[in-house]
């Protein structure tokens, strides 16, 4: 899953989870794309609630450029492994992913204070 700033499956990721207005939950065994509103786009600082955005979904991992060390936390509770993107398209960052190029996402390096983003 990704998030995005727009809607075009060419669209760029966004530099941080919690206020992209849009997910891309690209299914890569199914060749297929998702894209689904973010009904917490707008929260306060560290208040960001992402298994309630990805509720009903089946995500194993989420891409994205910047992200707090509370919404890895849950993510991570919720089985689902949290990677750092490249800047570029959905496409760019899934075949990166693909490729195994792309960094892992711990607690230790998050995002803290919008220091990353």
């Amino acid at each position: 899953m990704f998030q995005r700033k727009q809607t075009k499956v060419k669209g760029s990721s966004l530099r941080h989870f919690g206020s992209a207005p849009f997910f891309t939950i690209c299914d890569i065994a199914n060749d297929s794309i998702e894209v689904i509103a973010n009904a917490n786009e707008h929260h306060a600082h560290g208040m960001c609630q992402p298994m309630a955005a990805l509720e009903g979904k089946h995500v194993d991992v989420v891409v994205t450029a910047g992200i707090g060390a509370g919404a890895v936390q849950k993510l991570n509770q919720g089985g689902i492994k949290v990677y750092r993107a490249i800047p570029g398209t959905v496409a760019d960052i899934t075949t990166q992913f693909i490729g195994g190029k792309l960094e892992e996402i711990s607690l230790q390096n998050t995002c803290s204070q919008h220091d990353c983003h």
